[in-house]
């Protein structure tokens, strides 16, 4: 760098090379158990609902899509 290193801040702060890399080991499993934590929350909230509600939402996220788009050939209609 024609800077004199200013990239490297992190040795500057006396942080290893090896120790930045356990850092970002564990902001990578922090991010994995995040979105592990969002999908268990997702999967709950979807098996409270009787497949009677899920067969509901499904009609009617298939009538809000055939209303949006009404000349598409999509379901045999056409």
């Amino acid at each position: 760098m024609a800077d004199g290193g200013a990239g490297r801040s992190w040795l500057r702060a006396g942080l290893t090379s090896g120790r930045v890399w356990k850092v970002l080991g564990v902001a990578g499993v922090a991010g994995v158990a995040a979105t592990g934590v969002v999908v268990a929350r997702d999967h709950r909230r979807r098996t409270r609902m009787s497949p009677d509600e899920v067969r509901d939402r499904l009609h009617q996220r298939y009538a809000a899509t055939r209303e949006e788009a009404p000349g598409d050939a999509v379901g045999g209609d056409a």
